[in-house]
């Protein structure tokens, strides 16, 4: 579901907000991006982009 422009605005304020005072602007982008690829993930998900945990494992040879 797109964010709109106002509750983007909103969200990116309350991760700054949970930040300790002595964040850096390394903490805050890392932040954003980390919350960036879940929603990205969540997304895919959503969609039906999804892989089964069995052939991942038959994929990478590991036991069922």
């Amino acid at each position: 579901m797109p964010t709109t422009d106002s509750a983007l605005k909103q969200q990116a304020h309350a991760l700054i907000d949970h930040l300790p005072d002595t964040a850096t602007w390394d903490d805050v982008v890392y932040e954003m991006a980390v919350r960036r690829s879940i929603e990205r993930g969540l997304a895919d998900a959503d969609a039906g982009h999804l892989t089964d945990v069995k052939a991942v494992r038959r994929e990478f040879g590991l036991p069922e």
